[in-house]
């Protein structure tokens, strides 16, 4: 079997210390996608290409009939505004979703958001406000089957959310703060909204960063600090993806 070709679409552009070592949200998941394929050599199961969708858009986007699926990104923008830059992106996800699986898509926070959105989905900032750092989420029983587990813990940098399920959508977990902690349609789309492809690192940089700028009152910072160094589960989230990009080329296989 070919490797698969996932396009990342990078919605945001990394923090300089963070870019320096991975140059771009596309070496981030390379990063987490490598270690989640490990033993196996990440080539053999996906080759990854690099997309600007923001700085780009009229010329960043990959042909659909030239990828297997696609990976919308995580980013400091709102999946509700409409800079032209959003709104291109997502038609484009409406047409990638319109393969009905030929094409599939994999929506991480600002993605996921994008993801709804683009299903016709309420997207808004919610009153409960911040999610952040390593954060304990319960999975449904679709999510329990997905990942293994009743309970799982991921990085989480949001106060954005999807309100309500698009049709033909399972819900894969949820907290009190965000009950849409990410979707599936077998076969088509997945979405989380989390972020498994931080490190500590990366969630460092983020928390330093946004409470210099006054974003992040003390509370919610020094949570998030205390919170950063504990285990997280993005490795799983990322097994998971694989598994929901391989079961769906073997089924068209079948």
């Amino acid at each position: 079997m070919a490797p698969l070709r996932l396009a990342i679409l990078e919605a945001d552009t990394p923090f300089a210390a963070v870019d320096a070592i991975y140059h771009g949200y596309h070496g981030v998941f390379k990063h987490l996608f490598t270690r989640a394929a490990a033993p196996t050599p990440l080539s053999s199961l996906l080759t990854l290409s690099q997309h600007d969708i923001v700085n780009d858009y009229l010329t960043a986007y990959p042909s659909l009939e030239t990828v297997d699926a696609v990976l919308i990104t995580g980013s400091k923008h709102n999946a509700y505004d409409n800079d032209l830059w959003i709104t291109t992106l997502v038609e484009y996800t409406r047409q990638a979703l319109a393969t009905n699986g030929r094409v599939r898509v994999i929506g991480v926070c600002f993605g996921h958001q994008i993801v709804g959105r683009a299903m016709d989905m309420p997207v808004a900032r919610a009153e409960s406000g911040w999610e952040v750092s390593v954060t304990e989420i319960r999975t449904t029983e679709k999510g329990r089957e997905l990942f293994g587990t009743d309970t799982q813990k991921i990085q989480q940098m949001h106060r954005d959310q999807v309100f309500g399920l698009p049709a033909g959508a399972q819900l894969l977990a949820e907290t009190d703060i965000c009950p849409n902690q990410g979707f599936i349609i077998p076969g088509r789309v997945i979405t989380v909204q989390g972020h498994p492809e931080f490190t500590e690192f990366i969630m460092d940089e983020l928390l330093r960063a946004r409470h210099s700028t006054g974003l992040f009152s003390d509370d919610v910072y020094q949570s998030g600090m205390d919170r950063n160094g504990d285990h997280h589960d993005g490795l799983v989230v990322a097994r998971a993806f694989i598994k929901f990009l391989q079961q769906d080329e073997q089924a068209q296989e079948a």
